[in-house]
């Protein structure tokens, strides 16, 4: 066989490997939807308890090396969780996602190193390793469950808002801790911060030039197709450009969703583009995900796990542990330092929801070869990647109701929903009121179809009413809708300014801190 034919060959069996992924991932989402059973369980678990199946078989997917997740599948994940998260409430709840991402990274990694330390033989570099591996937390489960049964936003955006900037800090700290063994120089705390804040920096500039340039590029133009690509391109660039300038790639990502998801979009993109290119990065989270959890569960090797079950049993409870400390103690001194109140209900959810997942398994798997030891690295994270995915993920939903956190978000969904529906039809309504087209508006076919509309916007009116009077906190949405609504179309206007070139810089909305003012006056 020539080298040609065995390059074919070889592409074709991954393509054929790829589709298998994308068929199994994408039944196990249709079956999740169908049974009343499945829909018990978050779609991301059913996914790994499936690989796992698989892999009792010995059914083998494509190898999950560190660099497919790391710089194919992290992007796209993380550019989607930053797009979406909003700054307003990132910036409300500023100080308790700083200090779970920075000082719970550090105090994580700590706790379980000193544990694995004290209770196995495995000596300190390991231990290290396996702590910084283990201090990402995955929410992408526990925020879809929040959402589900309609928790309140503010644990959805401290659980997004930590798990975003916590990787990026973890990466680093895992970056930094993997080159010690084989260091020549002797460590140094100062060395060790210098490069901490190297990466930390670089990843920071690289984002930011890159967010704000392409949020004034798009100001130019309106074509939603090209601004989906530049919203794909952008979270790959900066991750690969931030890494080869020697910065956090993660960061950068990270930094580019949130500039482009509440600046850019708000500036050079119409409410439609914004509406697509959402649309496009669920669609993408979704497949990528599917994919990601799919192959967790079909790497795992059991009897592996069962020889080291005990190294992965004292590492779950210094895990647990670590996480304890750090949500309990930085809560408290968040409310003590006088930021919106954490309560010990919401605190008890935020430590049992710490999820570890993909990109735990990415760095475990990243350990160089050559280093004794990788190999209790690699299952010691698969088992407790395992236990807080089946275990941790599917009682999260229980331990919700037990603590009675389970919100009205449903039912402001359902009120949103009435209210864009009976704006459409109004609008509808009103275009037939004021057509002059060449129809015969007095026919019989014609009033019965325009009955019928008004019929519906009657309905949609009643129930409006209904969930008014016996949901009366929602009302605040009407307000909250308008507010959005105004601002959206102040920043229309200076993008359609200019694309149209009379105006050649962008200018600051001014309703903005108007209508906040005016909403905290009332």
């Amino acid at each position: 066989m020539t080298i040609a034919a065995s390059v074919d060959e070889s592409i074709k069996q991954n393509l054929e490997q790829f589709l298998l992924v994308l068929t199994v991932s994408l039944s196990v989402a249709t079956v999740s939807r169908i049974f009343s059973w499945a829909r018990q369980i978050p779609y991301t678990l059913l996914l790994v308890i499936v690989g796992l199946g698989l892999s009792l078989f010995n059914i083998r997917f494509i190898t999950l090396s560190p660099e497919l997740i790391l710089e194919i599948f992290l992007p796209p994940l993380l550019f989607e969780a930053a797009w979406n998260v909003r700054w307003r409430d990132l910036k409300a709840n500023g100080v308790p996602v700083t200090l779970f991402a920075v000082g719970g990274v550090l105090a994580s990694i700590a706790v379980i190193a000193l544990g694995l330390e004290q209770f196995t033989n495995l000596p300190l570099p390991i231990c290290l390793l396996i702590g910084a591996s283990l201090c990402t937390t995955d929410p992408v489960s526990v925020v879809a469950l929040f959402r589900e049964v309609g928790a309140s936003k503010r644990l959805t955006v401290l659980m997004e808002g930590e798990s975003l900037f916590n990787d990026g800090v973890a990466v680093v700290a895992f970056v930094i801790l993997v080159q010690l063994p084989f260091s020549v120089e002797p460590f140094s705390i100062s060395n060790t911060l210098a490069a901490f804040l190297v990466f930390v920096g670089v990843g920071s500039a690289v984002g930011c030039v890159l967010g704000f340039g392409l949020s004034f590029l798009t100001q130019r133009f309106e074509i939603p197709l090209v601004e989906q690509s530049i919203t794909l391109v952008s979270a790959y660039g900066s991750y690969v450009l931030s890494e080869e300038l020697g910065g956090s790639g993660v960061i950068a990502v990270v930094i580019v969703g949130i500039i482009l998801g509440n600046f850019g979009s708000r500036v050079g993109m119409t409410p439609r583009t914004r509406l697509l290119v959402s649309e496009f990065w669920d669609f993408l989270a979704f497949v990528v995900n599917s994919i990601v959890f799919l192959l967790i569960g079909a790497q795992v090797n059991l009897s592996n796990l069962a020889d080291n079950s005990e190294l992965i049993f004292i590492t779950i409870v210094a895990t647990l542990l670590s996480r304890a400390l750090v949500i309990y103690g930085l809560s408290n001194l968040s409310n003590w330092l006088g930021q919106p109140n954490i309560n010990f209900r919401e605190q008890t959810v935020l430590w049992w929801g710490g999820l570890r997942g993909s990109i735990s398994i990415a760095l475990a798997l990243s350990v160089p070869a050559i280093l004794p030891g990788r190999s209790e690295v690699i299952e010691t994270v698969f088992g407790v990647v395992l236990f807080t995915l089946l275990v941790q993920g599917i009682t999260t939903k229980w331990l919700l109701k037990k603590l009675d956190l389970v919100g009205d978000e449903p039912i402001r969904q359902e009120y949103s929903e009435l209210l864009a529906r009976r704006v459409a039809l109004q609008r509808v309504m009103d275009f037939v009121a004021n057509m002059d087209y060449n129809i015969d508006t007095k026919s019989e076919v014609f009033s019965e179809r325009y009955e019928l509309v008004k019929d519906k916007l009657k309905e949609v009116e009643a129930k409006i009413t209904q969930l008014q009077t016996e949901h009366p906190q929602i009302r605040t949405l009407d307000l909250e809708q308008l507010r959005e609504e105004l601002l959206d179309i102040e920043t229309d206007t200076y993008a359609e300014f200019i694309r149209s070139g009379r105006l050649s810089k962008n200018l600051s909305p001014v309703l903005k801190e108007i209508l906040t003012d005016s909403s905290s006056g009332h």
